[in-house]
């Protein structure tokens, strides 16, 4: 007699379950969540069944870092991010959304546009731009959004950033902001006061530092120069990235890691330290947090894992920079001792052609990239298959902390009875070479590149259905994804 009925029946399965361990059994899932996790198979009924062979199954990833609808609409991004999204087995994106009017307006314009195309579920930090932001901070919690992003690196003459697109409208909006001292000190108050366990995301560098750096060296570089084809960018020896580093040096995070911290004890704030790279700001970040005040957790990138000033490629632009391989060794050893909470992409939906900039300097490229599909792979690669990471620490790094810090456990960042049945299924043991073709963004390039990989996700599972097979998107499955709601 049968004792136990689901939709979805996975079994053989090497489950990774967060803070308990790896058990070996199966998953029930039905109407979207886990309802139950047992050994006992036979007496089950189901409409579908997985045998996953004893590969491990991991809680779907959570990406905390993702830019998309600011080179493209988020009507047209959200289709082909998350598909990318979940190639790499991330079943929650959490949007970096940059609007410059007011959120109270316009946000449910872009929430609208959002909906029936989203393969995977996904939620909203809101950036916060402008004075007249700060009273949309209640109303924004009351949206379910409540994590808020500062961008100390914002003013000066390093002032320019690209908005989100209007929905329906490809067009590129650039504006210029001043992220000022009161602005800080006045989100982190407001956000405090309208919810306490509201989230501020620390885009940690000092603009000052960097603006006099940035201008100093681009006059250099045209004292330099004789205006023909012996410009310092076409001698073998530049290197652009280590320029970029120069530009943007450490100095320049520690001082506005000190600066928010302060801020931050004032108003017992949550802060978040979002894509941090290089050893001197991780210290500055402990040494602070010894203080205590305010809860404090620091995301960082797989790009800082694994790539170096040494790339020597444009491609590899980006803020904060990328670091020394001393720097690279030290993020790993954090990762290992706890210091590092989660870890994000910061991926950015932008094409090659765009990336390298009209003048393909290092003044004009993007800073920038994608890496939303990759973040499993090479965390598996480098991580797992290289001993550097244990499969316990990886989904702690990669979902529970996530869902914990930002208000969405259990509901996500689990495999529990009850938790959303968001899944994915690894293979250590299968290798692929990176290429655009199968990340299958709106990107056309990435840092990885030809890259040869082991480890790869072979099956993706949004809340109970499956949405990426064998790296073949459910292309019926768009719209699946919903927006999650934070309190």
């Amino acid at each position: 007699m049968q004792k136990n009925s689901c939709d979805l029946l996975i079994t053989n399965a090497n489950i990774v379950i967060p803070k308990i361990g790896i058990v070996n059994s199966n998953i029930l899932i039905e109407n979207g969540k886990i309802k139950e996790i047992t050994n006992d198979e036979g007496s089950v009924g189901y409409s579908k069944k997985i045998n996953v062979n004893e590969k491990f199954v991991l809680p779907g990833l959570i990406d905390p870092h993702v830019h998309y609808g600011v080179f493209s609409p988020v009507d047209q991004a959200a289709k082909t991010e998350s598909q990318s999204a979940a190639i790499g087995g991330v079943t929650t994106m959490m949007r970096m959304l940059r609007l410059y009017e007011s959120y109270e307006q316009k946000i449910s314009e872009h929430l609208r546009a959002s909906e029936n195309n989203h393969f995977i579920d996904y939620s909203i930090h809101a950036s916060i731009l402008n004075s007249k932001q700060i009273d949309d901070i209640p109303y924004l919690c009351k949206m379910g959004v409540t994590s808020f992003k500062l961008y100390m690196n914002l003013g000066s003459s390093d002032n320019r950033i690209l908005m989100d697109m209007t929905p329906y409208e490809n067009k590129l909006l650039p504006e210029y902001v001043d992220i000022s001292d009161n602005l800080c000190n006045s989100v982190l108050k407001k956000s405090s006061s309208s919810l306490s366990n509201s989230i501020v995301l620390i885009h940690a560098e000092d603009h000052v530092i960097n603006s006099e750096l940035i201008n100093k060296n681009k006059l250099k570089e045209f004292a330099n120069s004789d205006h023909d084809s012996r410009n310092i960018h076409h001698d073998d020896k530049f290197n652009p990235l280590d320029l970029w580093s120069k530009c943007r040096p450490p100095e320049s995070e520690i001082k506005s890691i000190k600066k928010i911290m302060r801020m931050g004890r004032q108003s017992q704030s949550n802060l978040y330290f979002v894509h941090i790279g290089s050893n001197d700001s991780l210290d500055a970040i402990l040494m602070e947090k010894q203080r205590g005040g305010c809860n404090v957790y620091v995301e960082t990138c797989p790009h800082y894992l694994t790539h170096s000033t040494d790339y020597n490629n444009l491609k590899g632009k980006v803020v904060p920079p990328l670091r020394s391989k001393n720097d690279v060794a030290s993020l790993w050893t954090a990762i290992r001792n706890g210091v590092i909470d989660t870890i994000g992409t910061d991926h950015v939906a932008n094409s090659l052609n765009l990336k390298y900039g009209e003048r393909k300097d290092v003044w004009s490229a993007l800073a920038g990239f994608p890496g939303v599909a990759t973040m499993l792979p090479v965390l598996l690669h480098f991580g797992i298959n290289s001993g550097q990471l244990s499969i316990e620490k990886l989904v702690e790094l990669t979902s529970y902390n996530t869902s914990k810090i930002f208000g969405m456990f259990p509901k996500k960042g689990t495999i529990q009875k009850d938790s959303d049945a968001d899944l994915v299924v690894i293979d250590l043991d299968l290798i692929k070479k990176v290429t655009p073709d199968i990340l299958q963004s709106s990107s056309d390039y990435s840092i990885y590149d030809d890259y040869v990989l082991q480890g790869w996700p072979v099956t993706t599972i949004s809340r109970g259905e499956v949405i990426m097979e064998n790296g073949v998107i459910c292309e019926d499955k768009i719209g699946h994804g919903k927006f999650v709601k934070r309190r």
